[in-house]
């Protein structure tokens, strides 16, 4: 039950990013992602379906954001992704 209603959570919060807060998270892990990709990112997440809690939307995920980017902008989302997952202590609703 609490785990239905963390993952409910964190989908929306997903869902509500802006491109600020993409940038200055992605700042705060160490790498920079550019205005314009943090746009592209945040269309993505806004606009499709997405399951980040099992590998295969994760997969997915890192597809389309290398089709909207480039691999290596889609590698530094999934990179501060997984480090926002660690630093919340999420990591068992993330496990396949």
């Amino acid at each position: 039950m609490m785990s239905h209603f963390l993952k409910d959570l964190i989908l929306k919060r997903l869902k509500g990013l802006t491109e600020y807060e993409l940038v200055k998270y992605a700042e705060d892990y160490g790498f920079s992602i550019s205005q314009e990709e943090a746009k592209k990112i945040i269309h993505y997440i806004k606009n499709n379906d997405i399951d980040p809690f099992q590998s295969s939307g994760r997969m997915e995920l890192l597809k389309e954001l290398t089709k909207i980017t480039d691999m290596q902008t889609a590698k530094k989302a999934q990179r501060l992704f997984n480090e926002m997952i660690k630093t919340y202590g999420l990591e068992h609703l993330f496990k396949d």
